[in-house]
């Protein structure tokens, strides 16, 4: 327990600094950012399932953009890699959702929602409004 709340004080301290990230990763490597963001939308859309319903839709409608981008520049060797990163992002995310929502600790589940709607917002600046 004790390691994840570094984790998320670090991550935390790292907020301020996550301005131009998205365009840094889109350059880098965008198939790596979209099933990255991918994963992140599918935790996110699994938890508002249980949380918000009717949220889940909108979720799940950027979701299917993102996985559009990622059909548009796959090629077909890298389908295991991108199905990997998409799920490691998805646990990754779903633990933050998890303790944002049910940790006991206030600054731990304050903290980890903080960065869990920094992650998506960073993957809703890579789709068209």
């Amino acid at each position: 327990m004790a390691r994840h709340r570094l984790a998320l004080a670090l991550a935390a301290a790292w907020l301020p600094f996550a301005a131009g990230a998205v365009e840094r990763a889109v350059a880098d490597d965008p198939l790596a950012t979209f099933a990255t963001c991918a994963g992140r939308f599918s935790a996110l859309m699994e938890h508002q399932w249980m949380m918000d319903g009717p949220g889940s839709e909108e979720t799940a409608r950027r979701r299917l953009m993102m996985i559009d981008l990622i059909d548009a520049i796959i090629l077909p060797e890298q389908g295991i890699e991108v199905l990997s990163r998409r799920i490691e992002a998805k646990h990754a995310q779903a633990s933050l959702l998890t303790r944002a929502t049910f940790s006991a600790d206030t600054r731990e589940s304050a903290t980890a929602g903080r960065l869990a709607q920094l992650q998506l917002s960073q993957c809703e600046l890579l789709l068209p409004s």
